[in-house]
């Protein structure tokens, strides 16, 4: 048979550089040498067989460097060799392996010219190729134009609809193979269970699990997997859990699919009690339980459990890295923080973009806007996140001058900043009081960057107008929005009525913000105190009562501060410190040293119907106060002291910290749910606009 002429570009570049250096080096070599090397090389066995031949392609198509059957096929064609129709599935699924879409269609062209083009071994290659490569219209034009199409080619179809994301069309091919006479496997409905659970559309799953059910279809390991997969993502949870009790043994992919949803779910308990009974585990299972405890509000067992995976020398991936980070920036411990950058580095993760990205965060939610700045000005990379954290940085520490002026650099290095961006900008620029500059920011979003604002930059310009105590405009810009306010919305509203007194509108916020979510506890709240401040005691009761009635609670403060590598917890009035009573004593010392300089606690924000003494006891023993008095008591005198609370930061709070930092020459960083505070010399970094 006349040799085809069908070189690969590049590989047959590789292959005529490689000959080159041969030749160059066996010049250089003895003569002696020279033979003995060619000898070797010319005495090599030619696979002279076409089964032989075949077979070391597929060999070689399944490697773990499957480019090489699609070298040694130029090689063959170089010879002269033929080929035949059992040649071009491995040389496919090599191409498809290496995502080689120009050899993939140099192969369909020479498929066709020898005259396979109608065998289906050659088409179900094509359709898995070209789905591989990303071209799905051209794999779905092969599959329709086979006449003959078996659960294989189903599946790789199915399979390459999976892979480029068109889900719905998944369920649709499922509904064209029930109209033929091919009946799907178990891999096939593994395939849709997984698109179902991608999609959302659960019903359709119940509609296969009841097919599956109905047609006596035996559950291996994968269709079990599938399905527990997809009602544990959609968030059937009972269902995925009947189906997981009867799995046995149990999977360690099933297994972490669990964990991830009851963690989603806020079931981190459950998640721990499958992580604990895993008999085997892998890094995805590790990772999936320390993701759980950072993102439920648990960060201190999160990096417990980091350190008992140290402990089982399992090295972390940059998954399980992001989820430590993320861990370390919630619990705010700077010591922690550092010990995690010093792993990060030795473990060489220090080059990846996303983890640098993080680190910045971190850092800056520890309370160390130096070190997050360090990090950003050391990245040899910088993508639009690593700005947009660095402006968020800059604006939760309450430098409004440096996120606008980060702005502007970014943009001059031809950075587009994107929807997040703005978001800091504008959270910069409101807790700042800059009005004039986040109008200007929130207009050029629209008109220059042609970003469509979403409810949290809508957020951002409520909360601007709000603080600045511009109410009516705050109110306009709700009433105006194209979008339907949400709960954060109201409440920016609600919680700027109550700081300027404005009750009837704060009234009205909150009566919003309760038809959205009548259990918000925040805003019942801030309902009640409306109401206390106009000595409505009645109205006061029956809510309260209304409250307990429902089991809802107000979200108890509490404050943390780390003390020689330990993070010590604080409620209001806590006595379960095991140094309580040394804690209460150096209270009593502070606050006599405070009213030396004329501090008298603000009990306006304690509304409850007591005695004014009462009251001053409940202002003076909220959480902060606590745990800065324990980092008095127990850190060097020249030391930062570093505190993070859930909750706003209460005006006596504010103003006992500042007069501390004055009185005992310490600097304090404080973190509260919106913002730092960096207290130094009776100064608040805040400028008392907070």
């Amino acid at each position: 048979m006349e040799a085809v002429q069908f070189p690969f570009p590049y590989l047959q570049s590789k292959i005529q550089t490689s000959k080159t250096q041969y030749r160059n080096s066996m010049s250089a070599l003895p003569q002696t040498a020279t033979t003995t090397t060619t000898t070797i090389i010319t005495t090599t066995p030619i696979l002279t067989s076409l089964s032989s031949r075949n077979n070391s392609l597929r060999k070689l198509s399944r490697s773990n460097q499957p480019e090489n059957a699609l070298t040694m096929f130029v090689k063959l064609r170089m010879e002269g060799l033929d080929v035949d129709r059992f040649s071009f599935p491995p040389l496919l699924k090599a191409a498809a392996r290496v995502k080689g879409l120009f050899e993939g269609m140099q192969l369909h062209g020479l498929g066709a010219k020898l005259g396979f083009d109608l065998d289906p071994f050659l088409q179900t290659g094509l359709v898995g190729m070209y789905a591989a490569c990303g071209r799905i219209g051209d794999a779905r034009l092969m599959f329709d134009k086979m006449s003959h199409r078996d659960v294989v080619t189903w599946s790789i179809m199915f399979d390459g609809y999976c892979q480029s994301g068109h889900f719905d069309d998944v369920l649709k091919l499922f509904e064209e193979m029930r109209r033929s006479n091919v009946e799907p496997d178990k891999m096939v409905f593994s395939k849709i269970l997984s698109a179902c659970a991608r999609s959302g559309n659960i019903s359709y799953g119940k509609v296969i699990h009841e097919f599956i059910v109905d047609n006596n279809v035996v559950m291996d390991a994968h269709l079990q997997t599938a399905l527990i997969t997809m009602y544990a993502s959609s968030g059937y949870l009972d269902m995925a859990k009947d189906l997981f009790d009867n799995m046995w043994p149990k999977d360690m992919v099933v297994s972490t699919a669990m964990i991830c949803s009851y963690s989603r779910a806020g079931r981190i308990e459950d998640a721990r009690m499958i992580f604990d009974q895993m008999v085997e585990k892998d890094l995805v299972s590790w990772s999936a339980m320390i993701s759980g405890y950072a993102e439920s509000d648990r960060p201190q067992e999160a990096l417990k459990l980091f350190n008992e995976m140290q402990v089982l020398k399992m090295k972390p991936d940059q998954v399980s890295m992001l989820s430590v980070i993320s861990a370390c920036a919630h619990l705010g411990a700077l010591d922690k923080a550092q010990w995690i950058h010093l792993y990060v580095d030795k473990y060489g993760f220090g080059g990846e973009l996303r983890v640098n990205n993080a680190i910045i965060d971190m850092y800056a939610k520890c309370g160390s806007l130096e070190r997050a700045r360090e990090v950003f000005d050391k990245m040899q990379r910088r993508n639009v996140i690593s700005w947009t954290s660095m402006i968020n940085s800059f604006a939760v520490h309450g430098d409004a001058s440096n996120a606008l002026a980060f702005f502007c650099k970014m943009k001059e290095e031809d950075i587009e900043p994107n929807g997040v961006t703005f978001v800091g900008v504008l959270y910069a620029c409101s807790h700042a009081g800059l009005v004039e500059e986040g109008r200007k920011i929130f207009s050029s979003m629209i008109n220059e960057h042609n970003i469509t604002p979403k409810h949290e930059h809508y957020g951002c310009m409520v909360d601007l107008f709000g603080r600045a105590n511009l109410l009516r405009e705050a109110l306009e810009v709700i009433e105006t929005m194209p979008l339907a306010p949400n709960v954060v919305i109201w409440g920016s509203l609600m919680a700027a009525c109550w700081v300027h007194c404005e009750i009837e509108l704060g009234e009205f916020a909150a009566k919003q913000l309760l038809k959205l979510e009548p259990d918000h506890d925040g805003a019942l709240v801030v309902l009640s105190n409306i109401y206390a401040k106009e000595r409505r005691w009645q109205d006061v009761g029956e809510l309260r009562n209304s409250m307990k009635r429902r089991g809802i609670a107000k979200e108890r403060g509490s404050s943390r501060i780390e003390m020689k590598n330990e993070v010590h917890e604080f409620l209001i009035a806590d006595r379960n410190h095991k140094q309580a009573d040394q804690i209460y004593e150096k209270l009593d010392e502070v606050v006599s040293e405070l009213k030396r300089v004329g501090y008298a606690p603000n009990t306006h924000c304690v509304l409850v119907d007591v005695e004014e003494d009462e009251k001053q006891e409940v202002v003076l023993w909220h959480s902060e106060k606590l745990a800065l008095c324990y980092g008095l008591m127990s850190g060097p005198n020249d030391s930062c002291i570093r505190i993070v609370k859930n909750l706003r930061v209460c005006e006596d709070c504010h103003t006992f910290i500042k007069l501390v930092s004055k009185v005992y020459w310490r600097e304090i960083i404080v973190r509260d749910r919106t913002r730092f505070h960096r207290y130094k010399d009776g100064v608040c970094s805040c400028k008392d606009y907070w």
